[in-house]
């Protein structure tokens, strides 16, 4: 067994550990045998896969350097399809793959190897079964492609080094084209990095106040490969002229030429001790030289970032007073400006806090000042769940409106607008409902009510039944001003706009979403934070949340091109089109138009209820609703509890929240939040069905991007290889566990919660086992 090897790049040295390879051979021959045998010679660590299953599934696990597929012949398994979906999974991407291919009779014309490159291999190996041809081959990949990988993968940690660096860094090419730039560059000119990379450093705005040779002299430093550090003025994004300390070291690279420069940028010191600290620093190092070229800023330690705020431009050294003069004025509007939003404030406060801190404390808070300046506040960041495809594929697929369109194919949505049903028995009233459903409904206030029986015994018109069930619970009519027949042709309209075949976006998804949500507004809590208006939005937005849904993401609707997608901008493509054709159809029909008799001011409120709620459902705002949830109502009612917790009364608390209409519009969000993926915490046998529904719906739309030639959003959801314990495994994980933690802490749902702990176990269990069905075998058997 070969040891690990020490690789040098640069002045990094890393230690390789011994090359793994993977042979997918269908049957045991010769040829599989020469590379067993060389890989044992070279002291690699080999592992075989005889199906396209097997294959992946062993990848994903050891991640090997080398991939050996058998490409001779087609009649066990397709090579390329093999390699195609290696190759759609995030490790693959520092893997080689090398196809066997037949050997060529001298009369044979010599085959071009495009279409092996194009389905993924990086290699072809004629078949040859001497050992000492595969080990030769083996070898050179080892030390050319597999070492040049190797040391790529590094290069990940020079770059993070990077991103988290203090200094602002800019790397240009040796024609001084803006090749990177981190965060710490971003923050201190005000752009965005796309704004700057492949942009002529020249395009950049300059600042009057340089010398009219200063550029000259660096240039000719730099062009000699000799390092120039010096204060330099530039201009910020916004117009201001800021001094910088800088220094720009040129990188020779192939050839022995410059190829590179990297340039070092640092603001001035900004408080009385870090000036003293700079002045001390440049007097024992440049005594005597007071050039600009000969300065070094770098020994300066400076506790406060560069451009925290507009007060750090201001407050510079006496090296420009004229800067600090003309910029007053627009500063002191500034921090007047009666029209301020909330971040701001704190930004101020915060800033005002560093003055006069200790160098640790003002440190920390200009990390939190980067945190506050993202636009993606509520958007974690994957640590080392990215690395799980599952998880990628999920939070790819269902937290973006859609990726750039990459196909000329137009997804024709079908449009299913139909305003009666003439043709369905439904009940006149409620009292009406034939006894076998009347039975199951009697259950209906059980969250253990089984939403696929009532999908049966009513021939998939479910919603019409329970809706007129719980709509009278709720005094829905009464509230709305509207008769019973009215009520039952709008949810006789509502459920024919939903697809029936659809696996799972289908009108027992609606169904089984108002069920839960009448469940959740059934609990005392919520009941008590919610008003008559709000509980009649909640049950109609379950209703309609999902109406017209073609069995498709977003982000299918986006790459296509759909006419929706077109319409909405690619944003919340599909939660606008539910809301819009559901009040489009409600107006459209006086006979089903349950608005028809309330005043505008209610329906205009009610309205915006149902939309904002139905919106919510949209998956890129996921992580921003359950954290402004937690942050607004979980956490100020855990201290109100701690506080008052000898009383043992919700009432306070309830009425605190009833009195801030901005945490009934959190609790709306989140409950149909919750109830929309509630699967995960339903009875086990629930749980399976809908995990198996939406696997086919995901696998579908995988097949459909696979025909179209559009871009496959969920690679993972690959009928062929899914493993759908790990899917339901990952979701849960990602998505579910801190919204239902959240959620029962507010809600009290003790019966949810062990359903989900359950479920989550029989998903660990047949993954453990690396079984990809929806049971145990034992189960299916059964």
């Amino acid at each position: 067994q070969a040891s690990a090897t020490e690789v040098q790049i640069g002045p990094m040295r890393l230690t390789q550990d011994p090359i793994q390879v993977l042979l997918i051979f269908a049957k045991e021959d010769n040829q599989s045998d020469g590379f067993w045998w060389a890989c044992d010679r070279a002291g690699y660590r080999c592992n075989i896969a005889r199906t396209p299953e097997s294959a992946l599934e062993c990848f994903l696990d050891k991640h090997q350097e080398i991939i050996v597929i058998d490409h001779r012949n087609s009649r066990y398994f397709d090579a390329e399809d093999i390699c195609r979906s290696i190759r759609a999974t995030k490790p693959s991407e520092h893997t080689v793959i090398l196809a066997v291919v037949p050997r060529t009779s001298a009369d044979q014309e010599e085959t071009s190897v495009l279409p092996l490159l194009n389905a993924g291999f990086d290699r072809r190996f004629m078949e040859n079964s001497s050992v000492t041809a595969c080990y030769n081959e083996l070898i050179q990949i080892e030390h050319g492609e597999v070492r040049s990988q190797f040391k790529l993968r590094a290069c990940n940690a020079v770059f993070t080094a990077l991103d988290h660096c203090q200094e602002a860094i800019e790397i240009t090419s040796e024609d001084h084209v803006i090749q990177y730039v981190n965060p710490a560059f971003e923050r201190m000119m005000g752009y965005h990095k796309g704004e700057l990379i492949g942009k002529e450093f020249i395009e950049i705005p300059k600042s009057i106040k340089n010398s009219a040779d200063l550029s000259e002299t660096i240039n000719t430093s730099i062009k000699k490969g000799k390092e120039w550090q010096g204060v330099y003025y530039t201009s910020r994004k916004s117009g201001d002229s800021i001094q910088q300390h800088v220094k720009i070291t040129p990188v020779i690279g192939h050839g022995g030429k410059i190829r590179h420069f990297v340039s070092l940028k640092r603001l001035p010191c900004t408080n009385e001790n870090n000036k003293q600290l700079c002045k001390s620093h440049h007097d024992q190092k440049h005594t005597g030289d007071n050039s600009q070229s000969e300065s070094h800023p770098f020994k300066c330690k400076n506790r406060r970032k560069d451009s925290v705020d507009v007060k750090s431009i201001t407050s510079q050294s006496s090296d420009a007073p004229s800067l600090q003069t003309r910029r007053y004025p627009s500063v002191a509007r500034i921090h007047s400006m009666t029209i301020e939003a909330p971040i701001t404030k704190v930004i101020n406060i915060i800033n005002a806090a560093q003055e006069n801190s200790p160098i640790t404390v003002a440190e920390a808070l200009d990390r939190v000042l980067e945190i506050l300046r993202t636009t993606e506040l509520y958007s974690p960041q994957l640590g080392t769940k990215d690395e799980d495809p599952h998880t990628s594929d999920l939070v790819g697929g269902l937290m973006t409106d859609g990726l750039r369109r990459l196909s000329g194919n137009e997804y024709a949505f079908s449009k299913n607008t139909n305003l009666s049903h003439s043709h369905l028995s439904v009940p006149n009233t409620i009292s009406d409902v034939p006894p076998c459903i009347a039975q199951l409904l009697d259950n209906e206030e059980s969250w253990d009510f089984n939403i696929f029986e009532l999908e049966a015994v009513t021939n998939k018109r479910p919603l019409v039944y329970l809706g007129l069930k719980v709509f009278g619970r709720f005094g829905v009519s009464e509230f709305l001003n509207c008769s019973e027949a009215t009520l039952r042709a709008w949810l006789q309209v509502i459920e024919a706009n939903y697809h029936s075949s659809n696996a799972y976006h289908n009108s027992t998804h609606a169904a089984d979403v108002l069920h839960a949500t009448a469940f959740f507004l059934g609990k005392e809590r919520v009941k008590g934070s919610l008003d008559h208006l709000d509980e009649v939005a909640a049950l109609i937005a379950a209703t309609i949340h999902d109406v017209d849904h073609p069995g498709r993401t977003n982000s299918f609707l986006c790459n296509a091109g759909s006419e929706l997608a077109v319409l909405y901008n690619d944003t919340a493509v599909l939660e606008s089109h539910h809301t819009a054709l559901a009040f489009q159809l409600t107006a459209k029909d006086s006979k089903c138009n349950i608005f028809k008799n309330i005043d505008r001011n209610h329906y205009r409120t009610l309205r915006q209820a149902i939309i904002d709620m139905v919106l919510a459902t949209e998956m890129t705002k996921h992580f921003e609703h359950v954290n402004k949830f937690v942050n607004s109502i979980n956490k100020p009612m855990a201290s109100e509890e701690t506080s008052s917790h000898s009383e043992g009364s919700d009432c306070e608390c309830t009425a605190n929240i009833k009195n801030f209409p901005d945490n009934q519009t959190l609790i709306k969000r989140m409950m149909i939040k919750c109830a929309d993926v509630a699967n995960p915490c339903r009875p086990l046998e629930l749980c399976i069905e809908w995990a198996g529904r939406i696997s086919e719906e995901y696998f579908a739309q995988t097949d459909e991007e696979k025909r179209q030639g559009l871009p496959v959003v969920m690679p993972i959801f690959d009928r062929n290889t899914c493993s759908i314990p790990k899917s339901q495994i990952s979701f849960i994980d990602y998505f579910i566990t801190d919204m239902f933690d959240a959620w029962d802490a507010f809600a009290h749902l003790p019966v949810l919660m062990q359903h989900l702990a359950n479920n989550y176990k029989h998903w660990k269990t047949l993954d453990e086992l690396k079984c990809k069905s929806l049971r145990l075998p034992s189960e299916n058997n059964n």
